[in-house]
């Protein structure tokens, strides 16, 4: 198949999941062709079943805001055409979903047949999709993707609870590459970071507000008073400022190191005991699914996808949003003993191969296939 994919290209769940798939895809001889507005961050190699098409979003005196809806639909139009791409697989409601229906109909007008499928992810449901002004667009750009997938059944259920969406949709959950995230030999690194053997926390993510990145902080400062650890804080974004601040007033500042963005992440995790994730939202968690993949278990809430990934009491624990101090307690049932840790770790590992992308990647192909064959039929 010939699948155009428009995706974020940013570090955020749905643009990892759009790459990765894409890139799957590729291995598997399928055409893949990425469709956005610069190189997705996971697209580090290229090979003769992937090209990238840059959507480029000219600037005019006269609007104030840029018009990338507009542009994303022109270029996908001209992409459909000259490459004669079979389908779209759009990730993010917003606007993606909603160019690729503007698309199909002008595409239609020329005789040329673009079924497209979108993908939910999260937050295009959750937050922005919620926002009076977008729910309109985003209840009819569902309603009118020829299929409709979901990562996990919690959004599937806030995306009936809050939108007059008649489309059925099917939930297919994030995944891993066991290839990429597997546990590294990087005893060397976890040395020069904790030289007297302190337990590693870690905690990885975009750093808004919605991560609740305080209160991985708190909850560090309350195991540190009991087991020696170091914190390591990968990511960046808005809240950093706030987050620096509070460590500083914490004085935990010579225990937490701030890495920033990082590329091999599987490294750092593969030298990490504990991952906390104590979000106010999650569709699914896949930052902690990598986590689990490098045999790290979880400190989680019990929010949104979170309980379809992670099992309390066996590949971590799940509290309420905001309860630092449950985090806190069943952080240090963990990593208190060595044996209890290791358990917990080795359960990780067989929770995260259930979503191995040898076992998720079927899954798209069947929508496609189907959709395809719906588009054929008429139907």
């Amino acid at each position: 198949m010939r699948i155009g994919i428009v995706c974020y290209p940013t570090f955020g769940g749905s643009g990892v999941v759009a790459t990765e798939l894409g890139k799957e895809l590729a291995t598997k001889g399928h055409e893949i062709h990425f469709i956005t507005y610069s190189q997705p961050v996971r697209l580090d190699f290229f090979s003769e079943n992937i090209s990238y098409h840059e959507v480029e979003v000219s600037r005019y005196p006269l609007f104030e805001y840029i018009p990338y809806e507009s542009a994303l639909t022109s270029k996908l139009i001209d992409v459909v055409k000259y490459e004669q791409l079979d389908l779209l697989h759009v990730h993010y409601a917003i606007p993606h979903a909603s160019a690729a229906y503007f698309a199909k109909q002008i595409l239609a007008e020329k005789g040329i047949s673009l079924p497209f499928i979108t993908t939910l992810h999260g937050t295009d449901i959750t937050l922005v999709g919620r926002d009076a002004s977008y729910e309109p667009v985003v209840t009819f750009a569902i309603n009118h993707s020829d299929a409709v997938t979901s990562v996990s059944e919690s959004l599937k259920r806030d995306t009936l609870e809050n939108f007059a969406v008649t489309k059925e949709i099917d939930v297919i959950p994030n995944f891993i590459d066991l290839r990429r995230f597997s546990k590294k030999p990087k005893d060397h690194f976890r040395k020069a970071i904790a030289p007297h053997g302190e337990k590693l926390i870690v905690h990885t993510s975009n750093f808004r507000k919605v991560k609740r990145v305080q209160d991985v902080v708190r909850v560090f400062q309350r195991v540190r008073k009991q087991i020696p650890a170091k914190l390591l804080l990968i990511g960046d974004g808005p809240e950093r400022v706030e987050i620096e601040k509070l460590c500083r007033e914490l004085d935990i500042c010579d225990d937490a190191r701030f890495l920033g963005k990082q590329e091999a992440i599987e490294e750092l995790l593969s030298v990490s005991d504990l991952f906390i994730m104590p979000s106010e939202s999650e569709s699914f968690g896949l930052a902690a699914l990598e986590a689990m993949a490098c045999q790290v278990p979880v400190i989680t809430t019990n929010t949104g996808g979170m309980p379809e990934l992670n099992v309390n009491g066996e590949t971590g624990f799940m509290s309420d949003v905001g309860d630092v101090e449950d985090m806190a307690a069943n952080a240090m049932k963990i990593l208190s003993d060595d044996d209890t840790l290791a358990a917990f770790k080795k359960r990780a590992l067989a929770r995260a191969r259930l979503f191995d992308i040898n076992e998720i990647l079927p899954q798209y192909e069947s929508v496609y296939r189907r959709t395809l064959q719906c588009e054929t039929a008429g139907t």
